[in-house]
């Protein structure tokens, strides 16, 4: 079902809430007091008229449509929503200027190219497996575009250049500490969402999960993450490295659910 209407006005929102943040980052400008509250209303328009298409969209009768275009649009969906609570306690606003274009592109992508892929919902267990790996992949979606800022900050400074956009961002120890809180619950998540991948297999298949290349890359991209807070506990892990596990475990997740969907539904056309 088409929304021409409501993903326009979705679209613009994100878009409208990205330039403005991109320009006060621009500027050095972090934003506060009365701009800051201009931002999140923004957001909370642009996640509402977003939601409103959602909850149209993905449901097919008695099925759950997570179609690639969908699940794309859906993980930006709650990416937003979190950024947007989150923001309200850490000091994130700034991530808006990469999530806020990418959300908006995946409402246009949806809205350009609508697709559809039932899902048999056996139980509640079922559901909850689905929310709970969506706020996995969203945690630390979050997590990897904090990183990218990090090191944008830190390679400014490295060169000794302190000036625009990086005034306009928290201390390094502060973004370094966020990132960390974001990636501990996100791994939290994944874990519950692997375990309970297993149960839900073996309930609805009558066999434990099997090794796909969604699970394999998966349980990868655990291993990848929890080696890096293990690194971070023992060894005080931090910058760079912590940049590139981060980086390293997030390109894992993003080729084991949206890589191997690609394959299945546009190449392999299943």
């Amino acid at each position: 079902m088409t929304h021409p209407v409501l993903n326009f006005l979705a679209i613009a929102a994100y878009a409208a809430v990205g330039l403005l943040l991109a320009a006060r980052l621009g500027r050095g400008e972090a934003a506060a007091g009365a701009a800051r509250t201009s931002v999140l209303a923004g957001v909370l328009a642009a996640v509402a008229f977003h939601g409103w298409i959602l909850y149209t969209d993905l449901q097919l009768g008695p099925t759950l449509n997570l179609s690639l275009t969908s699940a794309f649009s859906l993980v930006a969906w709650v990416v937003a929503c979190l950024y947007l609570l989150a923001s309200l306690y850490r000091p994130i606003d700034n991530l808006g200027v990469v999530i806020m274009p990418l959300a908006a592109l995946t409402v246009l992508v949806e809205w350009a190219w609508p697709s559809e892929l039932p899902i048999p919902m056996a139980s509640r267990s079922q559901a909850i497996h689905i929310v709970v790996s969506f706020l996995a992949y969203a945690l630390l979606c979050l997590a990897a575009v904090q990183s990218l800022m990090l090191l944008a900050q830190e390679s400014r400074l490295r060169r000794k250049q302190a000036g625009g956009f990086v005034r306009a961002l928290p201390p390094m120890q502060t973004m370094e500490d966020v990132m960390f809180e974001m990636l501990a619950l996100g791994f939290v998540l994944l874990s519950l969402t692997l375990v309970s991948g297993v149960f839900f297999s073996e309930h609805l298949f009558g066999k434990p999960l099997p090794l796909t290349h969604h699970v394999v890359l998966s349980a990868l991209a655990w291993v990848v993450y929890g080696v890096l807070l293990l690194g971070r506990w023992q060894l005080g892990w931090r910058g760079r490295q912590a940049v590139r596990w981060t980086l390293g475990g997030f390109a894992l997740l993003v080729l084991a659910y949206f890589g191997t969907k690609f394959v299945l539904e546009v190449i392999l056309a299943r």
